[in-house]
């Protein structure tokens, strides 16, 4: 239903408003409207509320009341943005429409500097504006990739056809001509109300006009909010099926056939722009968290739609495509990845380079069979030192493999099939068919001196240049000469890293280890008064940015950016050490896609089954047997020994210890290193009600009073400090910082967890153990970190598997009251699991890093005559020294 439209008028501008639910936002809005330079007498405004189940009715109603003679209201039930943008439409009587969103702002002259381009070039088809994102009354960095279209005050008028880079698929910030529209009759698609709508909107009308034309003007600015909450449409988008199938169907796909249909093929700018749509598509497949439907019938029908869409990409339209960064495994997935063909690539990648062990890495990529190979180094016939083949999938289905070899550095020659291809160190440029030693340690080399610092030198501030002087001083050099770093995390201690470096010093006192903790935590003072106050640095301090600078090993258990490569030292100097994987765990999930981007020289890992799945064949993983060794995590010799400690009449806790939820944290945890939740938001979530089900119940009490256990919660670390589990007075909440968290495993008569590694530990001491999964569909949907592995916990698992807090309740129980060890099925799997269990983790370690750093070097021994002219030379320079010295 509408209400009355105003006096009759013909508007230089439409604005047709789709609403639903943006009360919040709804002032700022038509405040923006209202403050235009542009006179209002020429503006028509059609808020259509969208079935609003809060204010924004009343609000725009009010509006209309105000301010007749501008607003129309239209209202109607639900039916997503494009049904309520297509029941705008008919009510539009401006020369020019655009759709602007209801929680967006307009610049106060946005419309004056639309109008004003328009009358010097009235015969254009569209105008794009600028978007710039905000949140809240902060402006954002503009990170939007298509952001290069605008040039700082320099408006541009583009023909696609021409200027086939460009495209423009925000119909919010876009002018179209009213009566191509209705000369076209077109419509918004209400089958895209998950995402899409826009962009196919737009695609539709600059094929439909006679000329695809599109003017860009930096200086209309569309203040584009970004919002916090996650409540926004593209936000929720990935896990609705139809971001993978009706998108695909209704937009893209039906984009290029149309396409094709008038030109005889998609025009180059369709192609880029479904190209820059699929970007995002490939984005989040290569996340560790991937939250999306695209999973079981889902994926299956997005792969048949994929297959159809690259099917009318054409290699032209692909290989050209530069509007935003597209890697060439992405290419080669659109192009081959869909076809029934056997391809390779026509090239060979040198990528990474071991100086120390005399290897180079080289990649290529294939479909089908793989080819026949043949590596020449220095003109000699020679046998990959380590090799594997790995499956790059897309979203549930392997489109690609990756052939990767470890083979002796030197001048290369790289034959497929038969016949000699391009070899380069990188997939962007081509080289040449044959890469010599000089050429890939120029490129590839991680040597100390040509180390470059991010920022070049004449950036740096006057005491960075001190710092940088005194990691290069003779005496700085020598104290840390070939120093090894351990870390855990930044700001606590007590994992593996901390269980090396003890037994580093004890036991290998060739090797020069420091351990590196934030000042005044709970493990620094902890580690000061255990006597290793000398070795223990304070991270960020003076100290250890001359420690960093000369390192030669980085260990830690974790292996964030804040750790691995800390911006401090980065600005200084592009770090030059090697990386030792420690892990904080075993893995069991799929963690490929995060890991595969680190340069990992030592991955540890703890049982065959976890070693298999990284370097198999046919599995996700970069890493080969070059850098994953089967040795244990040094913790678990700690471990080992606590376990000892504990006879089954001691273990008196039912330890109840689930890991952290990515989607409660407000960080991300890949480049902070730290995580953090809000109490009131815990409280609130599903996570805290089941656990505290579990805690809080009547009969977990009752058993731990009648066989004389505590009930007791060890919450992740992410967790600690904010939130906690309330509980009753008989619970103790215990934590990881400043306490034996080894111990603590030790002491338990059944461990209850959920998706933690934790549970290992438990296993490796043969503790039993319960698994509480509430959240399991969420959870393998890739809501948290990681994708579903090689590990199945009914069929891997030490324990029984429960989904609800009174199976849970039940299985604790009955694993109580079935003695201190785990069943016989449970006991027969940690077993396999860990067949050696001799409390020689660190040592074995230890032994890996050093075998990585390839066979010690032998000093060359001097000449006599070399030998003699020293000695001449330092007795020269002390006598000097005495002359010059003053008289006392």
């Amino acid at each position: 239903m509408s209400s009355s439209e105003g006096g009759s008028r013909t508007p230089r501008f439409s604005i047709v408003v789709a609403t639903y639910n943006v009360a919040p936002y709804l002032g700022e809005f038509i405040d923006s409207i209202e403050g235009q330079t542009f006179p209002l007498d020429r503006l028509q405004v059609i808020a259509v509320d969208d079935g609003s189940t809060d204010d924004s009715g009343a609000i725009l109603a009010a509006w209309q009341r105000r301010r007749p003679e501008l607003v129309t209201v239209v209202s109607k039930p639900n039916g997503g943005p494009a049904s309520a943008r297509n029941a705008g439409l008919p009510h539009v009587q401006g020369e020019w429409v655009t759709f602007t969103d209801p929680d967006d702002v307009l610049d106060t002259g946005y419309l004056a500097e639309v109008d004003e381009y328009l009358s010097r070039r009235p015969n254009i088809a569209a105008v794009a504006t600028n978007r710039a994102p905000f949140s809240g009354q902060t402006r954002l960095a503009l990170t939007n990739p298509l952001r290069r279209h605008f040039v700082a005050g320099v408006n541009r008028l583009r023909n696609l056809d021409i200027d086939s880079g460009h495209f423009h698929g925000h119909a919010a910030s876009t002018f179209f001509r009213t009566d191509e529209i209705r000369r076209g009759n077109l419509q918004f698609d209400e089958r895209l109300r998950v995402t899409f709508e826009d962009g196919h909107f737009c695609c539709i009308y600059l094929l439909h006009v006679p000329q695809p034309t599109v003017a860009y003007l930096p200086d209309a600015i569309y203040h584009y909010r970004k919002r916090g909450d996650g409540t926004s449409q593209l936000d929720r988008s990935w896990a609705d099926p139809g971001r993978f199938t009706d998108v695909l169907e209704h937009g893209y796909l039906a984009l290029l056939r149309q396409g094709a249909e008038r030109y005889g093929r998609a025009p180059t700018w369709l192609q880029g722009m479904v190209l820059y749509e699929l970007s995002w598509y490939l984005k989040m497949n290569e996340r560790l968290s991937a939250p999306t439907a695209a999973h079981g019938e889902t994926a299956v029908r997005y792969h048949e739609l994929m297959a159809q869409i690259c099917a009318l990409l054409d290699r032209p339209g692909i290989e050209t495509y530069r509007a935003t960064k597209f890697p060439a495994v992405w290419r080669e997935m659109l192009e081959h990845g869909y076809r029934d063909e056997t391809w390779r690539t026509s090239y060979a990648v040198v990528d990474r380079l071991d100086n120390l062990q005399k290897l180079m890495r080289v990649t290529y990529r294939f479909t089908g069979e793989p080819p026949a190979e043949t590596f020449t180094v220095y003109s000699k016939v020679v046998e990959p030192v380590h090799e594997k083949v790995r499956d790059v999938p897309l979203f549930d289905r392997t489109l690609l493999h990756e052939r990767i070899v470890w083979l002796p550095l030197g001048t290369v020659r790289v034959a497929l099939d038969g016949q000699n291809v391009e070899v380069r160190t990188t997939d962007q440029k081509p080289r040449e068919f044959r890469l010599t030693a000089p050429m890939i340690r120029k490129e590839l080399s991680r040597d100390h001196e040509s180390g470059a610092a991010e920022n070049p030198d004449s950036e740096l501030s006057a005491s960075d240049r001190v710092v940088l002087r005194l990691a290069r001083s003779r005496f700085v050099r020598w104290y840390f000469r070939d120093a090894w770093v351990l870390i855990d995390r930044v700001f606590n201690a007590d994992d593996s890293a901390e269980h090396l470096y003890r037994y580093l010093l004890a036991n290998r006192p060739d090797v020069n280890a420091w351990f590196v903790i934030e000042r005044g935590t709970p493990d620094y003072k902890r580690l000061r008064r255990d006597g290793f106050r000398r070795r223990v640095i304070a991270h960020g301090s003076m100290t250890w940015k001359l420690l960093m600078l000369n390192a030669v090993q980085l260990v830690s258990s974790h292996i964030d950016e804040v750790v691995v490569r800390p911006k401090e030292i980065r600005r200084l100097a592009e770090p030059q050490w090697r990386i030792a994987f420690l892990q904080h765990g075993v893995i069991k999930d799929d963690l490929s896609t995060w890991l595969n981007r680190k340069n990992i020289d030592v991955f540890v890992t703890s049982t065959p089954a976890e070693m298999r799945s990284i370097v198999d064949d046919r599995t996700t993983y970069r890493y080969t047997t070059r850098e994953v060794k089967l040795t244990g995590l040094p913790r678990f010799d700690r471990l080992l020994e606590e376990g000892k400690r504990f006879p089954p009449d001691q273990r008196d806790l039912i330890l109840i210890a689930p890991t952290w939820r990515q989607w409660l944290s407000e960080s991300e945890p890949i480049f902070t290193g730290r995580h953090s939740v809000r109490d009131e938001d815990f409280q609130s979530s599903e996570y805290a009600k089941e656990w505290s089900a579990v805690v809080n119940s009547p009969e977990l009490a009752e058993l731990a009073e009648r066989t004389g256990l505590t009930v007791a919660t060890l919450l992740h670390p992410n967790f600690q400090g904010a939130a906690r589990l309330e509980s009753p007075r008989h619970v103790r909440h215990l934590s990881f910082e400043g306490q034996n968290v080894q111990e603590t495993f030790a002491r338990a008569r059944v461990l209850v967890t959920d998706y933690s590694s934790m549970f290992f530990n438990a296993a490796y001491l043969e503790r039993p153990v319960v698994y509480f999964q509430f959240d399991r569909e969420r959870v393998n949907a890739g809501w948290h970190l990681g994708r579903h592995g090689y590990f199945d916990y009914a069929r891997d698992g030490y324990g029984p598997v429960t989904l609800t807090a009174d199976e849970a309740i039940a299985a604790i129980t009955k694993t109580v009251e079935s003695g201190p060890e785990p069943e016989p099925m449970y006991l027969e799997r940690i077993r396999e699991s860990f067949p050696e269990r001799d409390g020689r983790c660190c040592e074995r370690v230890a032994d890996a890093i050093i075998e990585s750093m390839g066979p010690a070097p032998r000093a060359a021994r001097p000449s006599f005559r070399s030998a003699l002219v020293g000695r001449v030379r330092g007795v020269r320079r002390r006598a000097i020294d005495v002359v010059r010295r003053p008289a006392s």
